[in-house]
């Protein structure tokens, strides 16, 4: 039975509903399946009321298709009935590996693709449906968070223009900067933090760590991070170490200013385990000097955690890292596609969040808090100390 805190013997705002865009069908059926054996065990008086009616089920995925024209146009296409649903939307926008003819050309999906075939979906829905949450757990262009000069602000007007379509709540993972939610201040916003499914990951596949501030410390790799590592230092009683980005801001290359050092301030990192927190791995560069730094200042391992592992120049960086001994593992989430070189390295710890989401999904749909699904300070604590006493 899940570990869940709620009872969850509310009514259902409606009927269940999960949609799952093309590139999240895996995780999609993975969450299905946790709320089907859920709801086949939980136990309510209520289950045979109208109000439960559809509450039990063999599958909650609503059926749905993006067909496409030779021209690259498409439709969204809704193959059952939504009235009175409460539908949670999936949407991987970083899946590069799904492809579609355009004008005979074999051309990838880009996230602009993904989050057009979002917006086509919503519009099929012809407001239908009770409530609508997209569940997006890479946000689309939340890295275009902020203007310097005279530049588009598109994360904000795609949170205004999905809020203006119907949706009525967003939820999504580390946001690169939470404060994009400002953009729809009366609307439903939530970035998830996955820090109790990395904890459990790492203890999982590591089982000498000394959780202590003598053995192990936690480092952020700019300042970006920080309050991730704050975070995970206060939950695990660790200190804490950060790198600043000395940049020359005199030059642009590949449309941002190269990073010219790393300059570090903490405690020694001699002898200690050091566990490197992030948002993302985009090329990968600015991890591995973040390593090679802690390796040259002798640090015991180097774990590398990112929630969203996107390897846009490959693994071979990686792979030579690994061989010289600058990293011991590397810990990402199912949460973005995940190729199967990846999936592959034996440095690789894929951390699932299929059950988290279906939690959140679950006690959603009962209109129950989620606070202690955000803030899981008491599950690290039991984790921690099951795994001192083990």
């Amino acid at each position: 039975m899940q570990n869940n805190q709620n009872n969850l013997d509310g009514i259902p705002v409606g009927s269940l509903g999960l949609i799952t865009l093309k590139g999240c069908e895996a995780l999609g059926e993975k969450i299905n399946n946790y709320i089907v054996e859920w709801r086949k065990e939980r136990e309510n008086e209520h289950k045979s009321t109208i109000a439960f009616s559809g509450y039990q089920r063999d599958n909650y995925i609503i059926k749905t298709n993006v067909p496409r024209f030779g021209s690259g146009e498409a439709k969204g296409v809704i193959n059952e009935s939504v009235r009175g649903n409460d539908l949670y939307i999936l949407v991987d926008v970083c899946n590069y590996s799904l492809t579609y003819s355009l004008c005979g050309e074999i051309n990838h999906m880009s996230p602009d693709d993904h989050y057009q075939d979002l917006k086509r979906i919503i519009a099929a829905l012809g407001g239908k449906s009770r409530r609508i949450t997209v569940i997006m757990p890479f946000l689309y262009e939340s890295r275009q968070h902020k203007r310097s000069g005279r530049e588009s602000l598109d994360c904000a007007l795609a949170l205004q223009e999905l809020i203006g379509m119907g949706v009525d709540n967003i939820i999504t993972f580390d946001a690169h900067d939470p404060r994009v939610q400002n953009a729809i201040p009366l609307s439903g916003f939530e970035t998830v933090q996955p820090t109790y499914q990395f904890i459990k990951a790492l203890l999982k596949n590591v089982d000498d760590i000394e959780l202590d501030s003598d053995h192990m410390m936690m480092i952020s790799p700019d300042e970006g991070a920080m309050g991730r590592a704050v975070y995970y230092s206060n939950v695990l009683g660790l200190d804490m170490g950060m790198f600043y980005k000395r940049r020359d801001y005199s030059r642009i290359v590949d449309g941002r200013n190269p990073i010219v050092a790393h300059e570090f301030l903490g405690s020694s990192v001699e002898g200690k385990d050091v566990f490197i927190i992030d948002d993302m791995i985009s090329s990968g560069e600015s991890m591995l000097d973040v390593a090679k730094e802690l390796k040259a200042r002798k640090a015991r391992r180097v774990f590398l955690a990112s929630t969203f592992g996107l390897f846009t120049n490959g693994m071979a960086k990686f792979d030579k890292a690994y061989e010289d001994g600058l990293f011991d593992k590397i810990l990402t989430t199912n949460l973005v596609y995940q190729t199967p070189e990846l999936l592959s390295r034996e440095y690789y710890v894929n951390v699932d969040m299929s059950k988290y989401i279906a939690l959140l999904i679950d006690t959603l749909n009962h209109d129950a808090s989620i606070s202690h699904l955000l803030n899981p300070a008491e599950k690290i604590n039991k984790l921690v100390e099951d795994y001192k006493n083990r």
